[in-house]
């Protein structure tokens, strides 16, 4: 069923859709000039289907990473629960479609945040995660994925500070200084992710776009298998190289603080059934440790 709620993403189309904004194209990506190629995902920290892709989005960067320059821009999934009369109900709404989207996407998401502490909007960690990148890009990709977890997993309410300032100091940012920047620069920042959202004609999360040294540009929207986002990357490309890495359950931690099952089964490329198996025998043996919730499990070094 169609709804103007954008917390209802179609897992079938991948994506969770703006309603206010219109199917349009990517008209001022031929502007964008970049010695690597570039690619411009749009995302938003609480959207499920740019959560069902962090499979795919972790191989590309292992396999392409030295190629390519990935910028974040976030799009402002749930601005309140009232900008759009009538077409948003309520929370509580959403936590049995979270529930859904995580079979579908095989990831692991606990619906049940939306009955016990729901967030009221999406802008508060989407700014927390520009405020991020003003002290390091690095930690602030370790930041969004901290905060990610805490929302999908752990039902977290990120949209409260302490939930934001526990992830900082997780990934080693400065507390202080993002709390600074949150309340100052940041919003700017993220005021101009919306512009460039809107001049993009971005009109739901996840959307990528590939764009080579002359502002030629590909176009993937919505959650696709990673073949869909390889084959964007080398159309725009096609003499990129991939990068061996290696694929053993040592070397994937050592890359990757957590992963799910479908994360470890997509990058080490080994069955789905046998990666889990595999993960719950690490776990036993005190090598992993295991958080497990309704719909799924994610693992980590001990």
């Amino acid at each position: 069923m169609k709804t103007d709620n954008p917390l209802l993403c179609d897992p079938k189309e991948g994506l969770c859709e703006l309603p206010t904004t219109k199917d349009a194209h990517a008209e001022t990506a031929e502007n964008i000039v970049t010695e690597k190629t570039k690619i411009v995902y749009f995302t938003d920290p609480i959207c499920s289907s740019c959560w069902g892709i962090e499979p795919q989005l972790r191989k590309l960067k292992l396999t392409y990473g030295s190629h390519i320059d990935i910028e974040y821009r976030m799009g402002g999934l749930l601005p309140n629960w009232s900008y759009n009369s009538g077409g948003i109900s309520k929370p509580a709404d959403v936590a049995e479609h979270w529930d859904e989207v995580s079979v579908y996407y095989d990831m692991p998401i606990d619906g049940d945040l939306w009955l016990e502490d729901p967030l009221h909007s999406s802008y508060p960690p989407s700014i927390a995660f520009k405020a991020a990148e003003l002290q390091s890009k690095e930690k602030a990709l370790l930041f969004l994925r901290e905060i990610r977890e805490m929302v999908f997993l752990k039902k977290q309410n990120i949209a409260k500070w302490e939930h934001l300032e526990t992830a900082a100091i997780e990934v080693g940012l400065n507390p202080l200084q993002l709390k600074a920047d949150f309340n100052g620069q940041a919003q700017k920042l993220f005021e101009e992710d919306l512009k460039i959202a809107r001049a993009y004609g971005v009109r739901g999360f996840p959307s990528m776009y590939f764009v080579d040294q002359s502002g030629n540009h590909e176009i993937v929207y919505g959650a696709r298998p990673f073949e869909q986002y390889q084959e964007a990357l080398l159309k725009i490309n096609p003499a990129l190289e991939q990068t061996a890495y290696k694929k053993d359950w040592a070397a994937l931690f050592s890359k990757h603080q957590s992963l799910t099952a479908k994360e470890f089964s997509v990058l080490s490329e080994t069955d789905r059934i046998a990666s889990e198996n595999m993960l719950d025998k690490l776990t036993s043996e005190g090598k992993l440790e295991k958080l497990s919730t309704k719909n799924g499990a994610l693992w980590q070094l001990k």
